[in-house]
């Protein structure tokens, strides 16, 4: 079940955060409760996604996105990810989120996240997002535009060029 009450408090705690510029990194602080372990009582791994989601939404709160993408009747889409999990996080640990986004191309952006305990990093994803509307994919240029143009685009880094060039090359639908 999707944690509605996770992410009501994370809206509030982070409701008077001041905007972020585009590129700039969300951090928020959440525990795993009893009801996100697995039968190794440790964070799950597809609760471990669900509270990136977490994560993400604030973060395109604080960056204007949200606000634009409700105005203009647009979602927002998770297009792809990967994903490393390194160290456990168990029952009761408290955990550092750190997102941001790290760029866009013609069709996507991508955003990396990761969770840390003190100095050690747990877990790191980076996605590819769409925002979309009744069309489809919404083009990133448009995007920066209705979030008030001028948004420089940093170059995305090579191991993200590299993941990008391994998922064009991956057969969809997967050959069974």
């Amino acid at each position: 079940m999707y944690p509605v009450v996770r992410m009501i408090k994370e809206f509030w705690v982070h409701r008077n955060a001041p905007a972020l510029p585009t590129f700039g990194t969300h951090v928020s602080h959440h525990i795993c409760w009893p009801w996100d372990i697995d039968l190794w009582i440790e964070l799950n791994n597809g609760r471990t996604l669900t509270l990136y989601d977490l994560g993400r939404l604030v973060m395109a709160r604080r960056i204007g996105l949200l606000a634009v993408a409700k105005q203009k009747g647009w979602g927002i889409s998770v297009a792809g990810a990967v994903v490393r999990y390194r160290k456990k996080v168990r029952m009761f640990d408290r955990v550092e989120m750190r997102s941001r986004s790290l760029g866009f191309d013609h069709r996507f952006t991508y955003v990396e996240q990761s969770m840390w305990r003190g100095d050690m990093c747990c877990s790191h994803i980076v996605l590819r997002m769409a925002v979309t509307d009744a069309a489809g994919i919404v083009a990133p240029a448009r995007v920066v535009d209705a979030l008030g143009g001028d948004i420089p685009n940093p170059p995305l880094p090579e191991w993200v060029q590299t993941w990008i060039k391994a998922e064009d090359l991956r057969p969809w639908p997967p050959e069974m």
